[in-house]
């Protein structure tokens, strides 16, 4: 094995622990996003609970406190909904099939300028004429 099979063995080698680490520090980082989902999710049903308890007990009888509980409740459950739907879907997770889409579509519209290109540069044939007068003085 020569000195340069070495060190490009060496370097591929290297590239993939480098994706190794990459793609383990995602699904870490997938894993926490989970975990994060998953507790938003039961304090937004206990939240949820919470608040149909204190509507029943504010119709039978309205007190400021209930009132402002109530309202407590729903600026939390508002922020659990904004802070669920940002973590399903941010740049990061969306990065990798924007760029697919940038790559493809770019690669179908170059396509279609060659093909357009070819099509354009046959030459055309001249249809026959039907017009009995021109043919007529041809033979002429």
């Amino acid at each position: 094995m020569s000195r340069r099979d070495a060190d490009e063995s060496q370097s591929e080698e290297l590239e993939f622990e480098q994706e190794l680490a990459n793609v383990e520090r995602s699904l870490q980082e997938l894993k926490q996003r989970y975990s994060q989902v998953q507790q938003d999710l039961e304090t937004q049903a206990q939240l949820q609970e919470r608040q149909e308890t204190l509507n029943r007990n504010f119709k039978q009888r309205p007190t400021p406190q209930l009132k402002a509980e109530l309202k407590q409740i729903a600026t939390q459950l508002e922020e659990l909904e904004v802070n669920l739907e940002s973590r399903l879907f941010t740049w990061g997770s969306l990065k990798e099939s924007f760029w697919q889409i940038v790559r493809f579509g770019g690669l179908g519209v170059v396509i279609g300028w060659l093909l357009a290109f070819a099509v354009l540069q046959e030459p055309k044939p001249t249809p026959p004429s039907s017009n009995p007068s021109q043919s007529n003085s041809s033979w002429q």
